[in-house]
């Protein structure tokens, strides 16, 4: 039997093409495809995102997003921009600024533990939440064993 190609447009993305890691299973709702081992396809789509040298498209981001389990939100929060931004990005209605493309890049390399980049994303959330901080003109607090500590975002969730 030839082996076929199949077009995986479950991630959201139009051009990734699998060569084998699939099979074709009938289901009771007809026949579907059972991906071998899923994480380490999306992680491997998402090392090829971060190592192109071409910009990110919008669904590019959404996909890098979804993977790192982060909101709109929280990315707008971390790259100091609004969230529908993030929606405009995502949407293709807008570009997106290079040092914003950089920090995506590399917090996804940092969700996947690329040891070049260890601390980034931890760093940028504390000066988001520092900048949050700022903002609200408002000192907020959190005791833990080691004491009173700056409170952070998560912990007033």
């Amino acid at each position: 039997m030839t082996e076929q190609i199949y077009h995986y447009t479950e991630s959201g993305l139009d051009n990734v093409y699998l060569a084998n890691g699939y099979e074709f299973v009938e289901a009771p709702g007809g026949r579907t495809v059972k991906i071998t081992d899923i994480d380490g396809l999306h992680e491997a789509i998402g090392r090829t995102l971060i190592t192109d040298k071409k910009n990110l498209s919008g669904r590019e981001i959404k996909f890098l997003r979804h993977e790192m389990l982060m909101s709109q939100a929280v990315l707008a929060k971390l790259l100091e921009v609004g969230e529908q931004t993030i929606h405009r990005w995502e949407k293709g209605k807008s570009e997106v600024p290079k040092p914003a493309e950089a920090l995506i890049r590399l917090l996804y390399r940092e969700h996947i533990k690329d040891k070049s980049v260890s601390g980034i994303r931890r760093n940028l959330q504390r000066i988001a939440d520092l900048e949050n901080a700022l903002d609200r003109n408002r000192i907020s607090l959190r005791q833990s064993n080691k004491g009173w500590q700056p409170a952070t975002l998560r912990d007033a969730a």
